[in-house]
């Protein structure tokens, strides 16, 4: 009778550790199945917002081909109460029955004293050395005053009719670019880990043409082509249908003139205006929220970088 219960025993233990087994494979097979259906569900919803994104710069150009002026969304800035300023109230003096009145009081004047000529010689010694600050005046505009902003930027339509790798530089890509000029300048971008060659041949982009030429590796580089960025990818923006060689790059709100021709590189206004350039949620390029355009030819865009820098 033992021997029978000890067998019953021994097979229930196997039968529990088939259950198991059976157990843990189902488990591995529900737990694959999730994962397949929710990478399926990221990358429908992934095709999904780039079908809007891309739906939406559609609209946006069908709208300034009719005519339609964008309008930049900008939220305004949240009005804070201003609050009344408090009074003190000076406390009533205690006037008892005996309390005489005041006296007023008699301050006595304080006689200037004259300062040691030693002293006042080496005052305007200081006002001699120490330098006044200079206002910023404008290239060529007849020493205007002028903000530091997009509108000192010349950025312009233009071809790349020539272009081969830098002979010194494994990065660097050498351009001749017609912007309309009496000849082409000579751009050098650090694109070729970016951009294949046979896209730059022939390619109509945006460039900004008035930062002073600077050598690089040896090559003289006469502007700079705009892109778009990430930390992930670099893109060449894309100019409105219909633009053509010359066309300058407008932005409403800031309708000053360029420096020309070029900015003075110890302003540094490249540099503070670069910042505040942003490709929006839209694909489309903008300053502040101001649209990068071409005056009655439309907006200026990015292939597929959303919320990325411009530089």
């Amino acid at each position: 009778m033992l021997k029978f219960f000890q067998q019953r025993s021994l097979k229930a233990e196997n039968l529990i550790r088939t259950l198991q087994k059976d157990l843990e494979f189902l488990t591995k097979v529900i737990a694959y199945k999730a994962d397949q259906e929710k990478e399926a569900a990221t990358k429908e919803t992934t095709d999904l917002q780039a079908q809007v994104q891309s739906l939406k710069c559609q609209l946006i150009a069908v709208e300034i081909s009719h005519g339609i002026k964008q309008v930049p969304v900008t939220s305004s800035p949240a009005v804070q109460p201003v609050k009344a300023p408090s009074v003190e109230k000076s406390p009533k003096p205690n006037l008892g029955p005996k309390a005489k009145s005041p006296k007023p009081e008699v301050k006595a004047e304080k006689t200037p004293v004259a300062e040691a000529p030693a002293v006042e010689a080496e005052k305007k010694d200081k006002a001699k050395k120490e330098p006044k600050p200079k206002p910023e005046r404008g290239a060529g505009d007849g020493g205007e005053e002028k903000p530091v902003d997009v509108s000192r930027l010349n950025m312009r339509i233009g071809k790349i009719v020539e272009v081969e790798k830098h002979p010194d530089a494994d990065a660097l890509y050498v351009e001749k670019v017609d912007v309309g000029e009496e000849k082409p300048r000579t751009i050098v971008s650090g694109l070729v880990n970016h951009v294949p060659i046979e896209q730059m041949q022939g390619r109509i982009a945006v460039f900004l043409l008035n930062l002073k030429p600077a050598k690089m590796r040896g090559v003289m580089s006469e502007g700079m082509i705009m892109c778009a960025n990430t930390p992930e990818k670099v893109e060449i923006l894309i100019p409105p249908a219909g633009a053509v060689i010359g066309d300058k790059i407008s932005f409403d709100k800031y309708e000053g003139s360029p420096d020309l021709p070029f900015m003075n590189p110890k302003k540094k206004i490249f540099e503070a205006v670069q910042p505040e350039f942003l490709v929006n949620a839209e694909g489309v390029a903008t300053y502040k929220g101001s649209f990068f355009k071409i005056e009655g030819k439309g907006l200026v865009t990015s292939p597929t970088v959303r919320l990325g820098g411009i530089k």
